[in-house]
């Protein structure tokens, strides 16, 4: 059941920036996997291991176009955690970058209606959290609105006017089964996330700064 924040101050996701170690050779790797523009870069050495607690997730229009992502983040230096397969809810592959960064490529489609193309339909940050419940009233209090809910297992925040990435929350073991890695991590996230607001540092640990 979707919750409506009260608050005069709504936050929205405008921004991804991911913290890499050369932001140089990052530009390279996300230019050929063709997220360039939706994503920012930046250098830092902050320590990290293991599972960092999120994935970005590409919604494309068919299992071509997955398979045409897939392949450019492996031409370009990106390990496969995940092959590209069917599934009872689509057509799937995860890969991770070469700084870290895992991407889930994903369609609901199970044949293709139309050639590949290198369209984007929605760019989605799903963050694990511990506690699904208790994170999501921690956004809606600071004025994100939810569009979906699943009790404690899902949560999907209504994006903003100016935000060009979806918000969403999945338990943090679940999601690193979903993507096929250990679910052990600790250190820092490597991912900060630009809202329309103020700064501030969610339960988990993800920070938010004002977009630029």
């Amino acid at each position: 059941m979707a919750t409506t924040a009260s608050t005069a101050a709504r936050t929205s996701l405008a921004s991804v920036t991911l913290e890499v170690a050369d932001p140089e050779a990052a530009r390279r790797f996300y230019t050929a996997f063709g997220v360039d523009a939706h994503v920012h870069l930046r250098a830092s050495d902050a320590g990290s291991t293991g599972f960092r607690g999120f994935t970005l997730a590409l919604t494309v229009s068919g299992p071509a176009t997955v398979d045409g992502f897939v392949a450019a983040a492996v031409d370009a230096g990106a390990t496969v955690l995940k092959p590209a397969a069917k599934s009872l809810w689509g057509y799937s592959g995860v890969v991770q970058a070469p700084d870290g960064t895992i991407w889930k490529i994903a369609t609901s489609a199970k044949k293709d209606t139309g050639p590949a193309t290198r369209e984007i339909d929605e760019l989605v940050l799903l963050i694990g959290v511990e506690d699904v419940k208790a994170t999501r009233q921690f956004y809606v209090g600071r004025g994100l609105t939810v569009a979906k809910s699943f009790g404690g297992k899902y949560t999907e925040f209504a994006p903003g006017t100016t935000g060009r990435v979806t918000l969403a929350l999945y338990k943090r073991r679940a999601l690193a089964k979903d993507l096929g890695v250990p679910v052990d991590g600790t250190g820092s996230h490597r991912i900060v996330l630009g809202g329309t607001t103020d700064t501030f540092t969610d339960p988990d640990g993800f920070a938010w700064e004002a977009a630029a």
